[in-house]
């Protein structure tokens, strides 16, 4: 990594994580507990190594463990007997992520064997508009697509009506794209459906399209652009291409069984819910059911497993940060966080924030989810697309030809406190890890200052994840208009 891009990092880690050392009990450098400082050289390795990836957050994660066990406890529980109690806890949450990862890498091999992306450039316009409405469909099909999906199949397409001559600044708005059409669905971005997996309901991070649709439209128009006068787009590409509508039976069906199953538990069974992974099976249920219709791609899975074990690392390294005095949760602590994120993964950064609660989802999904964008290892779809595109392993050349993402970062940011406002929810788990899991989730009884319901017992979603207040919320935002 260059030294610009090192001495940013070293900055943003200054900037945010001192404020986190009075959160913990333990060993201080600088008044930074220790917890935290391994939690962020194991951010930074994930930075710097990037073919070394799995090592750095399983070493990482190994460390924190050892130095939790050995030094601080699990939030609160000492040695073996905490560690114990906290993979129960956090158990079914991780098999969830874990099945979900899994069942959207066959998901996104389904879209693409289905040559729905080869299909895609007939509809593209000729000039610069060509180039929008590419990133338009990335964007689109990152609503209900993995993100990472999106944007290989966005950097595919490219390729092939560019003739592999993509400019910089358009190979960021591919990845911006795909991160701001995910920020709005939980089933368009592995922050998001971590999310949804912990008990935020879908329509509370929807509202995330607010920021990411104005974001589109500005870095949109800019990248395609420049990408026209850097290689016009050629008109003919994907002229034979047919869809394959099995695979799209396929990929809708996984999709709807997700939606399905997890709405019926946290409608009907919700004392259920940290009980079994009922969504990550749900997933598997439906794959394993149509394969004798189309037989999935079983060889995606080894790498698959590989980049999921990554994932979960960072995620579990999370869970185990005492998070009980982190920077209180504001718009501009999670304006602050988009920044983070373009040289930190999101993974955990949105693990501990759904730790700490407090923050309106919607918000916080738009900042660390387009905001990943901003650097080419910001966010896991920068990472795959670089593959595609070596060159675009190169901070300062991301940054010089993708200017106009932070820019519509900012903007879009603006414009989503302006028509939508900041409305945290209230905590739903409570710091202490001995209590129920039926205590941490939100209850139907107390509200808070916010009008939001703490935690009590169960979850109150009555359709589609809607909870009462947010009912009140769509109703008072939308209907006045």
């Amino acid at each position: 990594m260059p030294t610009a891009a090192r001495l940013a990092t070293c900055t943003l880690v200054a900037l945010f994580f001192p404020s986190l050392a009075l959160a913990a009990e333990g060993p201080a450098v600088l008044g930074i507990p220790v917890d935290f400082i391994l939690f962020a050289l194991t951010l930074l390795g994930v930075a710097l190594f990037h073919h070394h990836t799995l090592a750095v957050a399983l070493t990482g994660l190994a460390t924190i463990t050892l130095y939790k066990l050995s030094f601080t406890g699990i939030h609160g529980v000492a040695g073996l007997p905490g560690l114990g109690q906290h993979l129960l806890q956090e158990g079914v949450t991780l098999a969830n992520l874990l099945g979900l990862l899994l069942g959207f890498a066959i998901l996104a091999r389904h879209f693409e064997d289905s040559r729905i992306p080869e299909v895609l450039p007939r509809y593209l316009p000729d000039d610069w508009k060509g180039g929008f409405v590419l990133l338009a469909m990335v964007f689109v099909i990152s609503s209900f697509l993995d993100n990472i999906a999106a944007a290989l199949i966005g950097g595919t397409v490219a390729a092939g009506v560019f003739h592999r001559r993509v400019h910089i600044g358009y190979l960021a708005a591919i990845v911006a794209a795909s991160n701001a059409g995910g920020s709005g669905s939980v089933v368009g971005d592995t922050t998001t459906t971590m999310m949804w997996i912990d008990g935020v309901a879908p329509f509370d991070v929807i509202h995330a399209y607010t920021a990411a649709i104005p974001a589109l439209l500005i870095f949109g128009v800019i990248a395609a652009r420049q990408q026209q006068a850097y290689a016009p787009i050629q008109k003919n590409a994907g002229a034979r291409a047919t869809i394959d509508w099995a695979y799209v039976l396929i990929v809708v069906l996984i999709l709807a069984g997700a939606m399905t199953t997890n709405i019926v538990v946290n409608t009907h069974y919700p004392e259920l819910a940290d009980a079994f992974p009922f969504l990550g099976v749900a997933v598997w249920l439906v794959v394993l059911a149509m394969a004798p219709l189309r037989k999935p791609e079983w060889s995606l899975l080894p790498d698959a497993v590989k980049g999921s074990v990554f994932l979960l690392s960072l995620v579990l390294c999370a869970s185990m940060m005492p998070v009980e005095k982190l920077p209180l949760a504001s718009w501009q602590t999670a304006f602050g966080l988009g920044f983070v994120s373009a040289v930190f993964d999101n993974i955990p950064l949105t693990a501990l924030s759904l730790t700490q609660g407090g923050y309106d989802w919607g918000v916080l999904a738009y900042a660390v989810g387009f905001g990943g964008s901003m650097v080419w290892f910001g966010s896991s779809a920068g990472v795959a697309l670089s593959n595609l595109f070596p060159e675009a392993r190169s901070v300062g050349a991301w940054l010089k030809g993708g200017w106009h993402v932070a820019l519509a970062y900012v903007i879009g940011f603006m414009i989503m406190l302006a028509l939508v406002g900041w409305h945290p929810q209230a905590p739903h788990k409570e710091a202490s890890p001995v209590a129920p899991a039926s205590s941490r989730l939100r209850g139907p009884d107390q509200k808070n200052q916010a009008g939001w319901k703490p935690a009590l017992q169960g979850r109150p979603v009555s359709y589609f994840g809607i909870t009462e207040g947010y009912k009140q919320r769509l109703g008072g935002r939308f209907l006045a208009a």
